[in-house]
Protein backbone atom coordinates (compact mmCIF):
# COMPACT_ATOMS: atom_id res chain seq x y z
CA UNK A 1 0.00 0.00 0.00
CA UNK A 2 1.67 2.80 -1.44
CA UNK A 3 -0.96 5.56 -1.66
CA UNK A 4 -3.10 6.69 1.50
CA UNK A 5 -6.58 7.42 1.52
CA UNK A 6 -7.66 10.28 3.80
CA UNK A 7 -11.10 10.11 5.02
CA UNK A 8 -12.88 13.63 5.81
CA UNK A 9 -13.66 12.79 8.99
CA UNK A 10 -11.73 11.60 11.62
CA UNK A 11 -10.97 7.76 12.43
CA UNK A 12 -10.45 8.79 15.92
CA UNK A 13 -9.31 11.85 18.15
CA UNK A 14 -8.03 12.97 21.90
CA UNK A 15 -8.10 16.13 23.58
CA UNK A 16 -6.71 17.51 26.73
CA UNK A 17 -8.46 19.90 28.84
CA UNK A 18 -5.69 21.97 30.30
CA UNK A 19 -7.53 24.77 31.91
CA UNK A 20 -6.37 22.95 35.38
CA UNK A 21 -2.92 22.24 34.20
CA UNK A 22 -1.28 25.28 32.65
CA UNK A 23 -2.48 29.19 32.77
CA UNK A 24 -5.05 30.29 29.77
CA UNK A 25 -4.20 32.07 27.06
CA UNK A 26 -1.94 32.42 23.80
CA UNK A 27 1.18 31.60 25.38
CA UNK A 28 0.51 28.52 27.24
CA UNK A 29 -1.42 27.39 24.10
CA UNK A 30 2.23 27.81 22.12
CA UNK A 31 3.87 25.70 25.16
CA UNK A 32 1.21 23.04 25.08
CA UNK A 33 1.48 22.55 21.15
CA UNK A 34 5.49 23.31 21.04
CA UNK A 35 5.56 20.22 23.33
CA UNK A 36 3.12 18.02 21.75
CA UNK A 37 4.65 18.59 18.49
CA UNK A 38 8.54 17.69 20.26
CA UNK A 39 7.00 14.58 21.19
CA UNK A 40 4.94 13.48 17.91
CA UNK A 41 8.75 14.30 15.88
CA UNK A 42 10.68 11.96 18.05
CA UNK A 43 7.98 9.49 16.79
CA UNK A 44 8.93 10.81 13.16
CA UNK A 45 4.85 11.14 13.34
CA UNK A 46 4.86 15.11 12.64
CA UNK A 47 7.42 17.64 11.55
CA UNK A 48 5.33 20.90 11.29
CA UNK A 49 5.30 22.92 8.02
CA UNK A 50 2.92 25.58 8.42
CA UNK A 51 0.62 27.33 11.19
CA UNK A 52 -2.18 28.96 10.63
CA UNK A 53 -4.74 30.56 12.12
CA UNK A 54 -7.59 33.09 12.43
CA UNK A 55 -8.34 37.11 14.04
CA UNK A 56 -10.62 37.77 16.58
CA UNK A 57 -11.96 40.75 18.47
CA UNK A 58 -12.76 39.76 22.10
CA UNK A 59 -16.32 40.64 22.54
CA UNK A 60 -16.96 41.77 19.06
CA UNK A 61 -16.32 38.34 16.72
CA UNK A 62 -13.85 37.49 13.62
CA UNK A 63 -11.91 40.32 11.67
CA UNK A 64 -12.48 37.45 8.42
CA UNK A 65 -8.78 37.89 9.04
CA UNK A 66 -6.40 34.81 8.81
CA UNK A 67 -2.78 34.21 8.60
CA UNK A 68 -0.48 31.48 7.60
CA UNK A 69 3.16 31.08 8.69
CA UNK A 70 5.67 28.80 7.18
CA UNK A 71 7.33 27.26 10.41
CA UNK A 72 10.78 25.01 10.47
CA UNK A 73 10.72 21.31 11.77
CA UNK A 74 12.28 22.47 14.79
CA UNK A 75 10.12 24.60 16.66
CA UNK A 76 11.59 28.10 18.69
CA UNK A 77 8.99 28.93 20.92
CA UNK A 78 10.14 32.30 21.98
CA UNK A 79 10.40 33.30 18.06
CA UNK A 80 7.33 31.62 16.67
CA UNK A 81 5.64 33.76 19.36
CA UNK A 82 7.19 36.85 18.02
CA UNK A 83 6.23 36.07 15.03
CA UNK A 84 2.91 35.19 15.61
CA UNK A 85 2.07 38.31 17.60
CA UNK A 86 3.96 40.33 14.71
CA UNK A 87 1.63 39.06 12.07
CA UNK A 88 -1.49 40.75 13.64
CA UNK A 89 -3.43 42.93 11.13
CA UNK A 90 -2.91 46.67 11.14
CA UNK A 91 -6.54 47.18 10.69
CA UNK A 92 -7.12 45.23 13.80
CA UNK A 93 -4.86 46.32 16.66
CA UNK A 94 -6.78 44.94 19.18
CA UNK A 95 -7.28 41.45 17.50
CA UNK A 96 -6.13 38.15 19.42
CA UNK A 97 -5.27 34.77 18.07
CA UNK A 98 -8.48 32.55 17.50
CA UNK A 99 -6.86 28.46 17.48
CA UNK A 100 -3.77 27.51 15.99
CA UNK A 101 -3.75 24.55 13.39
CA UNK A 102 -0.61 22.73 12.76
CA UNK A 103 -0.56 20.84 9.41
CA UNK A 104 2.86 18.97 8.45
CA UNK A 105 3.79 15.69 7.41
CA UNK A 106 4.54 12.01 8.99
CA UNK A 107 6.36 8.84 8.27
CA UNK A 108 4.01 5.95 8.21
CA UNK A 109 5.18 1.94 7.62
CA UNK A 110 3.62 0.10 4.56
CA UNK A 111 3.63 -3.78 5.35
CA UNK A 112 6.83 -4.06 4.33
CA UNK A 113 8.58 -1.78 6.23
CA UNK A 114 9.46 0.89 3.84
CA UNK A 115 9.09 4.31 5.94
CA UNK A 116 6.76 7.04 3.68
CA UNK A 117 5.70 10.43 3.86
CA UNK A 118 2.68 11.63 4.17
CA UNK A 119 1.21 15.07 4.73
CA UNK A 120 -1.42 15.54 7.40
CA UNK A 121 -0.84 12.44 8.63
CA UNK A 122 -2.12 13.62 11.95
CA UNK A 123 -3.84 17.36 12.57
CA UNK A 124 -3.16 19.07 15.41
CA UNK A 125 -4.50 22.29 16.92
CA UNK A 126 -4.44 23.97 20.03
CA UNK A 127 -7.39 26.67 21.76
CA UNK A 128 -5.34 29.72 23.21
CA UNK A 129 -9.27 30.82 24.49
CA UNK A 130 -9.31 32.21 27.85
CA UNK A 131 -12.27 30.17 28.83
CA UNK A 132 -11.09 27.01 27.89
CA UNK A 133 -7.09 25.66 26.90
CA UNK A 134 -7.47 22.29 24.80
CA UNK A 135 -5.56 21.09 22.70
CA UNK A 136 -6.78 18.22 20.42
CA UNK A 137 -4.87 15.51 17.90
CA UNK A 138 -6.67 13.53 14.90
CA UNK A 139 -6.04 10.87 12.57
CA UNK A 140 -7.89 10.01 9.50
CA UNK A 141 -6.04 7.03 7.72
CA UNK A 142 -6.78 3.45 8.59
CA UNK A 143 -3.08 2.29 9.02
CA UNK A 144 -3.89 2.91 12.41
CA UNK A 145 -6.88 0.38 12.28
CA UNK A 146 -6.83 -3.67 12.08
CA UNK A 147 -9.68 -2.85 8.85
CA UNK A 148 -8.19 -0.95 5.91
CA UNK A 149 -10.95 1.24 4.86
CA UNK A 150 -12.30 -1.57 2.26
CA UNK A 151 -12.84 -3.84 5.43
CA UNK A 152 -10.09 -6.34 4.52
CA UNK A 153 -7.55 -6.80 7.36
CA UNK A 154 -3.74 -5.82 7.37
CA UNK A 155 -2.30 -6.33 10.82
CA UNK A 156 1.05 -5.93 8.97
CA UNK A 157 0.35 -2.40 8.84
CA UNK A 158 -1.68 -1.63 11.65
CA UNK A 159 1.32 -3.31 14.08
CA UNK A 160 3.93 -1.39 12.20
CA UNK A 161 2.31 2.07 12.83
CA UNK A 162 -0.65 1.56 16.07
CA UNK A 163 1.59 0.83 18.55
CA UNK A 164 3.99 3.98 17.78
CA UNK A 165 0.54 6.28 17.84
CA UNK A 166 -0.13 4.82 21.02
CA UNK A 167 3.46 5.75 22.60
CA UNK A 168 3.45 9.10 21.47
CA UNK A 169 -0.31 9.77 22.93
CA UNK A 170 1.01 7.84 25.93
CA UNK A 171 4.10 10.39 26.39
CA UNK A 172 1.83 13.75 25.11
CA UNK A 173 -0.75 12.64 28.10
CA UNK A 174 2.51 12.01 30.66
CA UNK A 175 4.44 15.37 29.62
CA UNK A 176 0.72 17.39 29.49
CA UNK A 177 -0.55 15.69 32.97
CA UNK A 178 -3.51 15.65 32.27
CA UNK A 179 -5.70 12.42 30.32
CA UNK A 180 -7.27 12.80 26.94
CA UNK A 181 -11.13 12.77 26.29
CA UNK A 182 -11.53 10.29 22.87
CA UNK A 183 -13.73 12.11 20.20
CA UNK A 184 -17.37 11.12 19.08
CA UNK A 185 -17.36 8.17 16.85
CA UNK A 186 -17.54 8.83 13.11
CA UNK A 187 -18.59 6.83 10.26
CA UNK A 188 -14.77 5.71 9.66
CA UNK A 189 -13.95 5.15 13.61
CA UNK A 190 -13.40 6.46 16.58
CA UNK A 191 -10.91 6.22 19.45
CA UNK A 192 -10.97 3.68 22.48
CA UNK A 193 -7.64 3.95 24.86
CA UNK A 194 -4.58 5.12 22.53
CA UNK A 195 -6.04 3.50 19.93
CA UNK A 196 -8.58 2.97 17.23
CA UNK A 197 -11.52 0.69 17.99
CA UNK A 198 -11.66 -2.46 15.97
CA UNK A 199 -14.96 -3.39 15.00
CA UNK A 200 -17.01 -6.68 14.65
CA UNK A 201 -15.91 -9.08 11.58
CA UNK A 202 -18.36 -10.61 9.65
CA UNK A 203 -18.69 -14.07 8.55
CA UNK A 204 -16.29 -13.73 6.00
CA UNK A 205 -13.57 -12.13 8.68
CA UNK A 206 -14.11 -8.37 6.71
CA UNK A 207 -14.77 -5.18 8.45
CA UNK A 208 -16.82 -2.67 7.33
CA UNK A 209 -15.90 -1.00 3.46
CA UNK A 210 -16.57 2.33 4.29
CA UNK A 211 -14.52 3.60 0.70
CA UNK A 212 -17.84 4.66 -0.78
CA UNK A 213 -17.54 7.52 1.83
CA UNK A 214 -14.16 8.65 0.86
Amino acid sequence: MAFLMRAPHHCGSWSWDLDEAMPAGFDSALTAATKIIGILNRFELFSPVTLEYKWHIPKSGPTGVGTCLIIADSLDESSLLERVRGSRPTAFPDAEVGILHFTGSGAWSDAKGNLRREARLIDLSVSPSPFSLVAELSVHHDIWSWFDFSGHPHPEVYSRNAPRLADALREVTSTLGVKPEVGEPTYFGHAVGYGISTPDADRNGLGLDVTDHL
